[in-house]
């Protein structure tokens, strides 16, 4: 038996925005990063608020790839100010902390969670619809993926209008991720046609307008289309969940502090090879999947196989085209050092929650030779 949840009421479109007016809130506790409220977005949110008769405090402490203490900073303004709503405004770092914080908060004083909604200012994590929170331990250099129903927020507010000023190399990492989403819960173990009709959707939206996002940041048809897609990933892997890109990235990111969607463009092309099977003779099930993705979006191939090379092939020019680096040793991380931690990151990845779910069961040796492609020219 399967089941498909959406418990999130979603507003959409320039100025959605201001319906957050009418939620109803007397308290309202406001998650966000520095850069929010130094940059006004927070304030602009307080004075809607306020002008509907809300109180508000504003908790700005939030990093990124949010740590298990900044959780416990913001529980600890929740019992200081007692909110009746709980808002994140900002990327997937503030959802995320609000998430975990208001659910930990409404178990603790034992009156359920405050409503919470999410206000996000970036097209990629899906957070404001799922039922995920990612949150570090910077001393394990670990990142824990929770996932309970609890987690996903009541209302969501998708005004595109917040994404004009994202520069383009976070469009473009946060644009990735959104196609990472969309082809990892397509091909998830938990696939049903509800989660694929929401998948199949953001996987071509992002292939219309992202690279239209990126080059244009005042395009506002791109940034709706890029938002709407993020949301739409958003609620498909809620519900089937991801695989080992996601597990491999969670790990490369707690080492290396490599923005999420960036790790996720650099093992995406390496993952769906593996699990296609491009090495090995024969079929499987998801070098099917990948196919019929290749043929929706008009990419030819005269047999499965390569048809989903020619896939591989698009994503890795798509990347190109965007500015988002193919290889991890492009970056600022010393090879060494990199080399050092695949033992580490692939038994990290291997326990990860998305595992679980990813079309082929893993070995830790076949996750480390994943990792070794990241490599330019390979690690001997």
């Amino acid at each position: 038996m399967g089941q498909f949840l959406m418990s999130t009421r979603i507003y959409t479109g320039e100025a959605s925005l201001e319906e957050i007016e009418h939620l109803g809130l007397k308290r309202a506790y406001i998650i966000c990063d520095p850069f929010m409220e130094k940059c006004g977005r927070a304030g602009e949110l307080v004075a809607m608020l306020n002008g509907a008769g809300a109180e508000t405090r504003i908790f700005s402490e939030v990093v990124p790839d949010p740590s298990i203490e900044v959780v416990a900073k913001a529980i600890q303004g929740m019992k200081e100010f007692e909110p009746d709503g709980i808002i994140a405004l900002g990327g997937g770092s503030a959802i995320d902390t609000a998430k975990a914080a208001g659910h930990l908060y409404g178990s603790m004083n034992g009156e359920g969670r405050p409503l919470l909604a999410a206000v996000p200012t970036t097209s990629g994590t899906g957070s404001e619809v799922t039922s995920f929170a990612v949150i570090s331990d910077t001393k394990a250099q670990a990142k824990y993926a929770l996932r309970d129903q609890a987690l996903v927020p009541d209302a969501a507010f998708l005004d595109p209008r917040l994404t004009a000023s994202v520069p383009p190399a976070i469009t473009a990492d946060t644009g990735m991720d959104v196609l990472t989403h969309g082809l990892e819960a397509y091909v998830s173990a938990k696939a049903d046609d509800f989660t694929d009709a929401c998948a199949e959707k953001a996987i071509r939206l992002v292939w219309e307008y992202l690279e239209r996002a990126v080059l244009d940041g005042s395009d506002m048809e791109a940034r709706e289309h890029m938002h709407n897609a993020s949301c739409l990933a958003g609620i498909a892997f809620s519900n089937a969940s991801l695989g080992v890109c996601h597990s491999m990235a969670h790990a490369l990111g707690a080492h290396f502090h490599i923005p999420h969607g960036r790790s996720n463009a650099l093992i995406l092309p390496h993952v769906i090879a593996y699990n296609a099977g491009l090495e090995e003779n024969g079929e499987n099930e998801a070098l099917l999947r990948y196919e019929k993705i290749a043929d929706m979006l008009g990419i030819g191939g005269g047999t499965p196989k390569a048809a989903v090379h020619g896939l591989i092939r698009h994503i890795r020019n798509l990347m190109k085209r965007i500015g988002s680096p193919a290889y991890v040793t492009d970056l600022s991380v010393e090879r060494e050092a990199f080399e050092e931690a695949i033992p580490q990151m692939a038994e990290q990845a291997l326990k990860d929650n998305c595992t679980a779910t990813n079309p082929r069961v893993p070995e830790k040796q076949e996750l480390e030779y994943l990792y070794k492609k990241l490599c330019k020219g390979g690690i001997v």
